[in-house]
């Protein structure tokens, strides 16, 4: 019996401690996948996958890109002949009666009309070549948008990679300080440094802090930039960008850039569009100007004409405007005048592109001026001083102040070699931009 109590009380400790058990292995097998969910779903995008990205989701480049279709649409309108016109017309039907006699539809006669305006001078033709140099235009016009909107983009990922390159070399910074800090450590607990150089050394660890934070701030600000211009309303801890952040020490003559760009930039295309345009209108508009007849032809039933054999009659017309007076001079002279102002445009876009490209390149040698030394020498020096300063103070060879300027020698330097590359790849964007067409990746 008392074998028997002891099962019964162990019985529901024991179906407890089974359940427990299943749950913690449902719990497992729940928080495995999901884990590995909430790993998969961040995203990590290329420059070109950002950019496939942004021509797709895009609202302004897509509200844009309506203009052509728009202008496709006013092709077909400029195209379409005059309709003709039909008319109905009646007479001969008896209002009153006379000597006792009244008849009202006895005469009465109906004539029905049709005339079409003749557009002479191939005015059709012209103005579908105009509609069809507008959308030439409206397309360069969408391609210069497109140019300007995918610098912004090009300048965000670079912001982008920049902070995630700045936000790496805070962390790095501050493990290793961290690391020094548990040698300075273990030598105050040795009783080989002073309690005040271990407080200071300790001090100075919110200077890291702080970069480290700044940092994170800077990476997801970009982010947030960065999906603004993509229309993405993804989180922005699910999100990263990936792509070379180092400069290439290459770079095409000027004169190279300077002849894509007048063969590329779409505003100057638009530019020299424009005057092809004005010159058609030009024509079109002495087109305008001259006469166009209208034709008319029409059907008689007449029951009470003189012919008793007249009663059924066919008729036709011609009606010829006397362009005396108006003979569209106005526009003419509008159209002329418009040709020399579009040419006009199109010179001051030429010249435009020359300083856009000369500024871009200019400001791209600077930097890369400013790189090749820090590449070449100082990287590989700042280093070397840190670790040999960091050596020396560990072994009472150096002094704390020797350290912790070597360490801020070592920051400046770094820092300084991540925002250059960041300049580069801005200037880049910028001398691309200018050219038309990416020529610097």
């Amino acid at each position: 019996m008392a074998t028997s109590a002891t099962a019964v009380r162990t019985a529901p400790a024991k179906l407890a401690s089974l359940r427990s058990i299943k749950l913690f292995f449902l719990v497992l097998l729940i928080a495995g996948p999901l884990a590995k969910s909430a790993h998969a779903q961040q995203q990590s995008f290329t420059w070109q996958q950002v950019r496939d990205k942004f021509e797709a989701t895009n609202p302004t480049l897509l509200a844009d890109k309506l203009n052509i279709d728009e202008s496709k649409a006013q092709e077909i309108t400029a195209f379409l002949r005059p309709n003709p016109t039909f008319a109905l017309s009646a007479d001969g039907t008896q209002i009153a009666p006379d000597t006792g006699v009244w008849r009202p539809f006895a005469g009465t006669f109906e004539s029905p009309s049709i005339s079409y305006l003749h557009e002479r001078w191939h005015k059709r033709e012209l103005r579908l070549e105009s509609a069809k140099k507008g959308t030439l235009i409206a397309e360069s016009s969408h391609a210069d948008l497109e140019r300007t909107m995918l610098f912004n983009l090009r300048s965000a990922f670079v912001t982008a990679l920049q902070a995630k390159a700045v936000f790496q070399l805070a962390k790095d910074d501050l493990a290793y300080y961290d690391h020094v800090l548990d040698i300075s450590r273990d030598r105050f607990n040795a009783g080989d440094i002073a309690q005040i150089d271990l407080d200071r050394l300790e001090l100075q660890r919110v200077q890291y802090e702080s970069d480290l934070q700044a940092a994170e701030e800077s990476l997801e600000n970009a982010k947030i930039q960065l999906l603004t211009l993509l229309n993405d309303r993804t989180p922005i801890e699910q999100i990263d960008v990936t792509g070379p952040y180092d400069f290439n020490d290459q770079l095409l003559p000027r004169d190279e850039f300077r002849k894509i760009a007048l063969d590329i930039r779409p505003d100057l295309k638009a530019a020299v569009q424009a005057v092809d345009k004005a010159q058609t209108d030009h024509k079109l508009a002495i087109a305008n100007g001259s006469t166009d007849p209208t034709w008319s032809a029409w059907y008689t039933h007449n029951s009470s004409n003189n012919n008793r054999f007249g009663i059924n009659t066919v008729g036709i017309s011609v009606s010829i405007p006397l362009r005396i007076f108006d003979r569209n001079q106005g526009e003419k002279l509008r159209t002329q005048l418009d040709i020399t102002r579009n040419e006009r445009l199109r010179d001051a876009a030429e010249a435009q592109v020359f300083s856009d490209v000369d500024s871009s390149y200019a400001a791209l040698e600077s930097n890369l001026t400013l790189l090749r030394p820090y590449k070449a020498k100082y990287l590989q020096q700042s280093v070397r001083v840190r670790d040999t300063i960091a050596f020396s103070y560990q072994h009472g060879g150096a002094s704390l102040l020797d350290f912790l300027n070597a360490q801020a020698e070592y920051r400046s330097v770094q820092l300084n070699y991540v925002n250059l590359v960041g300049s580069y790849f801005t200037a880049a964007a910028q001398l691309n931009m200018a050219v038309g067409r990416e020529e610097i990746q």
